[in-house]
């Protein structure tokens, strides 16, 4: 195995943790929104009214946020993963240049190297 193919097992295997972490993340933050929402309907109390209407509303709308991005997160890994799959992970999509390995290392589904990204 050549030092690059050994790189690209392990931004693999990283890859692939981070996709599980991910996939944790979400199922628990889709218990907590159930929670929320039938903590809830077991309630009929004015969310404008409740003194504690807001901390629910709160909790909701920052769970759901929270969830939108651990979806787009889980869309870049998987995005990352299909590139290394098609010998194109490490490319930049804007310019076509190498993404530096540092940067890589930070971010392993970076789609962009850092010019491009700064330009994004």
């Amino acid at each position: 195995m050549t030092d690059a193919d050994a790189r690209l097992t392990a931004f693999r295997e990283r890859l692939l943790l981070e996709r599980d972490e991910t996939l944790q993340l979400m199922a628990g933050l889709g218990e907590d929104i159930r929670r929320i929402v039938d903590a809830r309907q077991d309630s009929n109390v004015d969310d404008e009214h409740d003194p504690e209407g807001s901390t629910i509303a709160f909790e909701r709308s920052q769970s759901d946020a929270l969830l939108r991005q651990s979806r787009m997160r889980l869309a870049d890994i998987e995005a990352a993963l299909a590139r290394l799959e098609a010998g194109t992970f490490g490319v930049c999509e804007a310019c076509g240049r190498d993404i530096p390995e540092a940067r890589l290392e930070a971010r392993p589904a970076s789609r962009l190297c850092v010019p491009c990204a700064s330009r994004a």
